[in-house]
């Protein structure tokens, strides 16, 4: 029986977040940083692209970046799935808070996450650490034995074994019928809506709609009918 299969989904944790470069401009990095950012970007930067230019999506490396936004989900029952967001301009106390909730979580709970293992464990873990965070035993793999590692990831599954192509969440939701609220912004946009419109609360509510999809897109994946949003609670 595989992971998916033997996971009740009321022992699942969804989970997003949601990051921006530390810093508001490339020009506010210590000098140091912005020689290691030159050396760090240099795979990823289009020949004419300039360290500066691409400083804007410096939110996707941990060394680089911060957490402004962690949205969580889970099922009490097949008829209700409660979301909360952990959200503000304290990284640290971001981290904290969503760390004490996992401490509060039995041990065994599955975190699910869409590119969850390339991307948001990682970067939770890394930026706990630089953060002084003691890492919260459910995202700690280190020492685990494979089957005692609990991490689910809806972009692993779809892969089965395939590992050359990425599938975006916003491209699975829509093969699979989950239907999902127009949105103004993007992943690519959270920086200028943190530094320049400076909306925390829309960061939040993208960053929730995407953890609502996540769960609605597994329980697809285990051929389940999809929660209807009359069910879906918000707390704070």
């Amino acid at each position: 029986m595989s992971m998916l299969e033997a996971t009740n989904l009321t022992e699942i944790l969804f989970l997003d977040i949601e990051t921006v470069p530390q810093q508001s401009r490339f020009e506010d990095l210590p000098d140091k940083l912005k020689l290691l950012w030159e050396k760090k970007s240099s795979y990823a930067r289009k020949h004419e692209e300039t360290p500066e230019e691409f400083y804007e999506r410096a939110g996707i490396w941990a060394e680089f970046g911060k957490i402004v936004c962690i949205s969580v989900g889970k099922f009490r029952d097949d008829n209700e799935l409660r979301i909360k967001s952990f959200h503000g301009h304290d990284e640290s106390e971001i981290l904290n808070n969503f760390a004490a909730m996992l401490h509060s979580l039995p041990k065994e709970i599955t975190l699910c996450a869409h590119n969850g293992k390339e991307f948001d464990f990682p970067y939770l873990c890394r930026r706990m650490l630089i953060n002084g965070i003691k890492i919260p035993y459910q995202l700690n793999v280190t020492k685990k034995r494979p089957w005692e590692v609990n991490l689910l990831d809806t972009l692993e599954l779809w892969k089965f074994g395939d590992y050359k192509n990425y599938t975006s969440l916003e491209l699975l939701a829509a093969i699979f019928d989950i239907p999902t609220p127009k949105e103004d912004i993007d992943g690519s946009q959270v920086a200028h809506v943190y530094y320049v419109e400076q909306n925390l609360e829309k960061i939040a509510t993208y960053c929730q709609k995407d953890v609502i999809t996540i769960a609605k897109l597994l329980q697809k994946f285990k051929g389940m009918e999809t929660i209807s949003d009359e069910y879906i609670v918000f707390v704070s």
